[in-house]
């Protein structure tokens, strides 16, 4: 990976290492019979009172990241002192991934780990995690309903179960150089047609309206996201529930041809390794699509050489449409009852409305409650970075696609899509259909 983890980067096709690392912790008995109850009890795991140890398989390891990571630990530690948590932290989402899997492969597994949507898959259809249900005694919690209505509908699995916990959540916002549109008498641009016209302005004097990572076979990027999200904002429903895909749908290859126009007009360019961040940064491009987790980077390199212009990304004819990022807690099935017990008082404290605050505030991740905004701490974060309000009102309706593990493959297959048409000249609906065709034959291997 590159200097940072990214919200798509774990959706790539990682080869499975046979090393396995540290493994699920140790636990020492308790002194009463408090904790672990069968899911058809109805009853929540209760908080051990002995002491037990918990692993994390963890990937914020670097930047804010880690100290964010650390708070959540030690405050969670102080209150409950009989249990620790050890961080099994990772570089990258890559590494984590072939971790995990190496680790359950190994019986080795760690007590609960983050995981994507199409990983969470991978391992439930193997029998290797533990449903919501088990924990907390329903499948619906009391604290869900308090999550963000995107953030609810995506810890569950295409079987309907709740098996996932959020954690690191984002949706994708607009970044740009506000300075330069004001010297150009440009206007943030409201809706996808607007978007075109401004980066065809701006484009002039070495300036390239944005540049783009497009992905590749083995990973999807934002520019892969920003595809699916062009295509969703022209009325377009890539996957249906069961994971059938439509990339041929006319919505699809208008958002693939609006990509060429662009590029064709010389407002879009491609690179590797954020490279829209690098080009705004430079003052060489006016505008980058990413992550509002990945705030903290687009300023650091801007370096306040011009004002950052920051808000919610165009609407298309379908509206104003965006895609839930980031990684969800699954728990493993190999974790002994007093693991199950304390991991599942960890999940809950880490979402609660002040860790929530306090996380999203250090790490630049959005809240996964509205109940952290009353919050001082982040009212103080939003006073200072406005751009958290717009951000966060839309993870009620971003959306994610199918959990299926596979899906990842056919992110892939998108992203070669993309890059055949910006790079190599193909036509969106050619290379749609070579897409459509990869994508089908993924689904039907399961």
């Amino acid at each position: 990976m590159g200097k940072r983890i990214t919200a798509a980067a774990g959706l790539a096709a990682i080869a499975l290492t046979a090393t396995a690392c540290a493994g699920g912790g140790t636990s020492t008995p308790k002194s009463d019979n408090t904790g672990a109850k069968s899911s058809g009890s109805g009853t929540e795991l209760a908080v051990p009172t002995g002491p037990v140890t918990i692993t994390f398989e963890e990937a914020m390891t670097i930047g804010t990241l880690k100290p964010a990571m650390d708070k959540l630990v030690s405050d969670f530690q102080a209150k409950y002192p009989n249990i620790t948590v050890k961080l099994q932290g990772d570089p990258d989402y890559g590494t984590m991934y072939t971790k995990e899997k190496a680790e359950v492969q190994a019986g080795n597994a760690p007590t609960i780990g983050q995981a994507y949507e199409s990983w969470a898959d991978y391992f439930q259809s193997a029998g290797k995690l533990v449903p919501i249900s088990d924990l907390a005694g329903t499948d619906t919690p009391a604290e869900m309903s308090t999550f963000y209505k995107g953030v609810q509908a995506d810890m569950k699995l295409p079987d309907g179960k709740t098996w996932m916990w959020p954690f690191n959540k984002s949706v994708l916002i607009l970044f740009s150089n506000a300075d330069m549109l004001a010297k150009d008498g440009q206007s943030t641009p409201k809706t996808w047609d607007d978007y075109a016209s401004v980066l065809k302005a701006v484009s002039t004097n070495g300036v390239t309206g944005t540049t783009i990572d497009p992905g590749s076979a083995t990973g999807a990027t934002y520019g892969t996201q920003w595809f699916e999200i062009l295509a969703e904002a022209n009325g377009a429903k890539l996957y249906d529930a069961d994971g059938t895909p439509h990339l041929t749908d006319p919505g699809a290859v208008k958002a693939l041809q609006y990509l060429k126009d662009l590029k064709d007009a010389g407002a879009l360019a491609t690179g590797k390794n954020y490279p829209g961040e690098t080009a705004l940064g430079a003052q060489k491009g006016a505008f980058d699509i990413s992550s509002a987790a990945g705030y903290g980077f687009e300023n650091k390199t801007v370096g306040g050489k011009f004002k950052l212009g920051i808000g919610a990304l165009p609407s298309g004819p379908a509206g104003a449409v965006n895609e839930l990022t980031g990684t969800n807690i699954v728990m493993f099935s190999s974790a002994t009852a007093e693991q199950k017990a304390a991991a599942w008082a960890f999940m809950k404290f880490i979402d609660s409305p002040a860790e929530q605050a306090q996380w999203s505030a250090t790490s630049g991740y959005l809240p996964v409650t509205s109940q952290a905004l009353s919050d001082p701490v982040m009212q103080d974060f939003v006073a200072k970075n406005p751009y958290v309000t717009a951000a966060v009102s839309e993870l009620d309706t971003a959306f994610v696609l199918p959990g299926f593990d596979w899906i990842f493959k056919c992110q892939g297959y998108e992203s070669t899509a993309i890059q055949e048409v910006l790079e190599n000249g193909k036509q969106p609906s050619d290379a749609l259909n070579t897409a459509q065709g990869a994508c089908t034959a993924a689904k039907a291997q399961g």
